[in-house]
């Protein structure tokens, strides 16, 4: 294993007790900070952690929803693990979240949203992805605000699933929330990644902050 693999949890060790929302702190069971290859092409961004990955800290794990988006890693060949692997190990995938802690009876607020953005932040930068994948339609909506020319109110995710929507150095390729998603859906994301995406030079992107979306 690469030595950046050896300790993929957290591995800018980010604030693990961090108390900066009050409705949270109480209610959570970790803090899930991102996770995966340091050297990665590509992100995967959610909302929120599950309550699979509340529980092992580990972003899409330990529930239904985390084994749908392991195995669509699996797929695409960034892997190596079963799709129920606590810590799976991955080559070339980071996994993270807009929000770090899970409230178990709502999403997050606008101001938890705001308030996580910095951890966000440091991930794009430290990881420098040449592809964003935000999963569902809050971080669709968050992530275009910041890294396309797009109105996020015009940004409908199941319309833009397994589509690819050009940014300010990096593209785009939204995926529906994976408990809303049907099995032909998720066959049509690693379709489209693995052709549109991963058959061409993705990366002649990164660093354009002109691109057209």
């Amino acid at each position: 294993m690469d030595p950046a693999q050896e300790h993929p949890d957290n591995p800018f060790g980010m604030d693990t007790d961090c108390r900066n929302c009050s409705g949270l702190c109480d209610v959570r069971t970790n803090v899930v900070h991102g996770y995966g290859d340091v050297a990665a092409d590509f992100m995967f961004v959610g909302g929120r952690p599950g309550p699979g990955a509340d529980r092992t800290g580990v972003p899409f794990t330990g529930d239904e929803a985390g084994r749908r988006l392991q195995r669509i890693l699996g797929e695409l060949g960034f892997s190596h693990s079963p799709p129920d692997a606590a810590e799976p190990e991955l080559d070339g995938a980071y996994l993270t979240y807009l929000t770090r802690c899970r409230h178990p009876d709502r999403g997050p607020t606008s101001e938890e949203v705001g308030t996580c953005d910095p951890y966000l932040t440091a991930d794009l930068r430290m990881i420098n992805p040449e592809i964003i994948i935000p999963v569902g339609e809050l971080a669709l909506r968050e992530v275009a605000v910041e890294h396309t020319t797009r109105d996020a109110d015009s940004l409908d995710v199941e319309a833009c699933h397994a589509t690819t929507i050009r940014g300010r150095g990096f593209e785009l390729v939204p995926m529906r929330a994976l408990d809303d998603q049907t099995d032909a859906q998720t066959a049509a994301f690693v379709e489209h990644v693995a052709e549109s995406v991963l058959g061409r030079d993705y990366r002649q992107t990164k660093g354009r902050s002109g691109a057209h979306d």
